[in-house]
């Protein structure tokens, strides 16, 4: 068993390689450029919405309420007439990427906590590279990717978008595999 403690130096390497990793995915590769796309009319769509005053949060529309108000008929016409939206509104203005990029880090921080914990509970000091690198790959996936599965199986996302981001996941994933092995302690 090796102890939380004595893996700070992976559990902050590995964040930060990873987070280094997810910024090239994102900004200089062309793998997520598709992930988005624009509405019909944009313009007017954004004009239509303007009016309402929608405050920052997640809707969707139609919206039942509870499990009794998805079988009122009025519920269900709505659904057949479409349009059926999950939306998320965030407040106006220019993007502001600071606090999502130190969220991300604290986030990296936190899968690889686990995957040290795990690893460390299931092998001792000493042990071989791929002991280490399966352990912690394996937690590290699983954090970084499993909980997407949620998302195109509950609120209709795009099961490509989901998969082209769970491979990012599996990249981080095999990146913190590799810190780990590197430097666990001997």
């Amino acid at each position: 068993m090796v102890e939380l403690i004595s893996l700070w130096m992976p559990i902050v390497l590995s964040a930060v390689i990873v987070f280094v990793a997810s910024s090239i995915i994102h900004m200089v590769l062309p793998f997520h450029r598709g992930d988005l796309r624009s509405v019909p009319k944009e313009d007017e769509v954004m004009e239509a919405l303007r009016r309402f005053n929608i405050q920052p949060g997640d809707y969707a529309v139609p919206c039942a309420g509870s499990m009794e108000g998805m079988k009122k008929p009025e519920f269900i016409e709505k659904m057949k007439a479409g349009p059926v939206l999950f939306m998320t509104v965030v407040p106006s203005g220019p993007p502001s990427i600071g606090a999502s990029l130190v969220l991300w880090f604290l986030y990296s921080i936190v899968v690889s906590v686990f995957a040290g914990y795990i690893s460390g509970r299931a092998l001792p000091v000493g042990a071989n590279y791929l002991a280490v690198f399966r352990f912690a790959g394996c937690t590290a996936f699983i954090g970084y990717s499993l909980a997407l599965l949620q998302n195109p199986i509950w609120y209709k996302r795009n099961w490509g978008t989901t998969a082209k981001s769970m491979i990012d996941g599996l990249v981080y994933g095999l990146l913190t595999a590799g810190t780990f092995g590197w430097l666990w302690p001997r």
